[in-house]
C-alpha cells in the first residue's frame, strides 16, 4: 500500500516535471522567435519566465516541508535535496531562455546577419539534454545521467564554431558587430543551459549512485584546456 509520504514523492516528481516541460517550452519559443523572426514567440517567453519562477518558489517550499516534517533517510533524503538543487538549475535555464528572446527582439529588427544553422542544432541537443535528465532523475537512471553529460561536449563545440563564424564577419564588416555580439550571446545562453542540464545530470548520479563526479568533470575540463 503507498504511503502518504510516497503520495507526497510522487507529488514532488510531478511539479519537477511540469517545471521542465514549461523550461524546455520556453526555451524552444526562445530559439524559433529567433529563427522564424517572430517577436510575438518572445513575448511568450515572457509569460512563461513567470509560471517557471512561481514554480520554482512552490517546489522548494514542498521540499522544505518533507524535510522537515518526514525526516527521510538515504535515499530519499537524496532526492530531497537533489530536488532543490535541480529547480534552482531549472530557473537559471528559464533566465536564460529569457536573454535569449531579447536577443532575438533586438535582431528581428535588423537584417539577418547570416542562416541559422548551429544555433538550432545546439538548442536540440540542449533540450534533449533537459528532457533526458529530468527522466534519469525520475527514473533514478545514472546511465541515462551519465549520456547527458557527454553531451555537453557537443554544445561546447558548436558554441567555439559559431564563435569563431561570428568574429570573420565582424572583421571583415564593423557594420556586423552588433548583429554577431547578439548571437554571440544566444550562443553563449545555449551553452549555459547545457551546462545547467550537466549539473542536474551529477545530481542525480549522486542522488542515484552517492557519488560525486562534478569535480572530476572539472578537472578533465581544465586538462583538455591545456592540451588545447
Amino acid at each position: 500500500m503507498e504511503t502518504q509520504f510516497q503520495k507526497e514523492l510522487e507529488t514532488l516528481k510531478e511539479n519537477l516535471l511540469k517545471m521542465a516541460t514549461l523550461v524546455e517550452e520556453t526555451i524552444r519559443l526562445a530559439v524559433q522567435s529567433l529563427v522564424k523572426r517572430d517577436s510575438d514567440l518572445a513575448k511568450q517567453t515572457f509569460e512563461r519566465e513567470d509560471q517557471i519562477n512561481r514554480l520554482e518558489i512552490a517546489i522548494e517550499d514542498m521540499c522544505l516541508k518533507l524535510l522537515a516534517l518526514r525526516q527521510p533517510m538515504a535515499v530519499d533524503l537524496r532526492f530531497i535535496t537533489a530536488a532543490m538543487k535541480i529547480i534552482t538549475d531549472l530557473e537559471r535555464m528559464g533566465d536564460q531562455a529569457v536573454n535569449i528572446a531579447e536577443r532575438a527582439l533586438s535582431l528581428n529588427q535588423e537584417p539577418q546577419l547570416k542562416p541559422y544553422i548551429d544555433i538550432p542544432r545546439m538548442t536540440e541537443i540542449a533540450q534533449s539534454m533537459v528532457k533526458d535528465v529530468l527522466d534519469a532523475f525520475v527514473n533514478r537512471d545514472s546511465k541515462l545521467a551519465r549520456s547527458v553529460c557527454e553531451r555537453d561536449d557537443l554544445v561546447d563545440q558548436l558554441n567555439d564554431q559559431v564563435f569563431r563564424e561570428l568574429l570573420t564577419y565582424m572583421i571583415a564588416d564593423p557594420k556586423t558587430i552588433t548583429r554577431a555580439v547578439h548571437l554571440m550571446i544566444v550562443c553563449r545562453c545555449l551553452e549555459r543551459i547545457a551546462d545547467h542540464a550537466t549539473n542536474i545530470a551529477e545530481d542525480v548520479i549522486f542522488m542515484v549512485d552517492a557519488l560525486v563526479i562534478k569535480h572530476h568533470a572539472d578537472e578533465k575540463k581544465e586538462e583538455a584546456k591545456g592540451e588545447g
